[in-house]
């Protein structure tokens, strides 16, 4: 018995428990509160959606549907281990059990067989929904049943609960048979497992990748500055002369070195300070360099 998580507090458990959360639209204020209560909670209750694809299991688990208005789930466990936030407060997933199955839970002692449904467990559970067929051939990826391992796990341990705090839907309502595809008892051993040590802690952003440095012309020598020189690196150093202000040409800039690319480049040199021989507009490696002219 325990006073709901803090939506804070429910994505930090998760996050802290080694989980990729993903945070979808408005979950944090989205609930069928004003239905009835929400809390206080003894345990975290495991289903299997009937549907496929990330997106669209998500979007129904958001929406609902015109029978049942979502959410339809506090969170969306997809098959690579991504777990979406979809509501926090009452949500309609649970519906009604067998109330000797949650004094059960209440107690943390074996579940008896669920054999009716008399009592509202929309109150009393987190509920997860897994992507899944649920017909039996649909395959549960490793990271998804690990997921949902880490979910529970984070959960009973914000709430000092056992993993006896952890059930399927098929152990409360009579009838259901979700989820499908592997054993509620198996799950609840590798979550009692997990709870024996240390959550894994956040999950580390992958490093970023530096960007890549500029790549400029290096510079190829004055005497390439001469008549009759023709190259796409002229016309670039020409551009470049216009884009700084110092463009001093009729037409082009192109390939071929003449008289306006020297007094283009002349102007530059000004620019930079130098006066006299120094600014003759023939290029000089300082000068150059402070161009940037880019890879051609």
């Amino acid at each position: 018995m325990a006073t709901p998580l803090t939506a804070a507090k429910l994505l930090s458990a998760l996050r802290g428990e080694g989980l990729h959360v993903v945070e979808h639209r408005s979950w944090r204020t989205h609930n069928r509160n004003h239905k009835g209560p929400w809390g206080p909670v003894h345990g975290v209750m495991i289903h299997h959606t009937v549907t496929s694809g990330t997106q669209n299991s998500v979007d129904i688990c958001y929406n609902g549907h015109s029978s049942l208005p979502g959410p339809l789930c506090h969170g969306v466990i997809a098959k690579d281990g991504s777990v979406h936030l979809v509501g926090h407060g009452r949500a309609n997933h649970a519906g009604l059990g067998d109330d000797d199955v949650l004094r059960a839970m209440v107690d943390e002692t074996a579940l008896p067989a669920d054999n009716e449904a008399n009592t509202d467990g929309n109150r009393s559970f987190y509920g997860f929904e897994c992507v899944n067929l649920g017909d039996g051939k649909d395959p549960w990826p490793a990271a998804q049943l690990e997921a949902i391992e880490k979910a529970a796990a984070a959960i009973c341990r914000a709430h000092g609960w056992t993993h006896r705090s952890v059930i399927g839907h098929k152990e409360w309502q009579p009838g259901k048979i979700d989820p499908r595809g592997f054993t509620m008892d198996s799950m609840r051993g590798r979550i009692r497992e997990r709870l024996g040590g240390k959550p894994d802690g956040p999950v580390k952003p992958p490093p970023s990748k530096p960007s890549p440095s500029p790549s400029y012309e290096p510079f190829p020598g004055a005497a390439f500055f001469a008549s009759g020189r023709r190259s796409a690196i002229i016309t670039a150093m020409g551009k470049r002369l216009v884009a700084e202000g110092c463009g001093r040409y009729e037409v082009g800039p192109g390939p071929e070195w003449t008289e306006a690319d020297r007094a283009s480049y002349a102007a530059w040199q000004r620019k930079l300070g130098y006066s006299g021989s120094d600014a003759d507009g023939i290029p000089g490696k300082t000068s150059w360099d402070r161009l940037k002219v880019p890879n051609v």
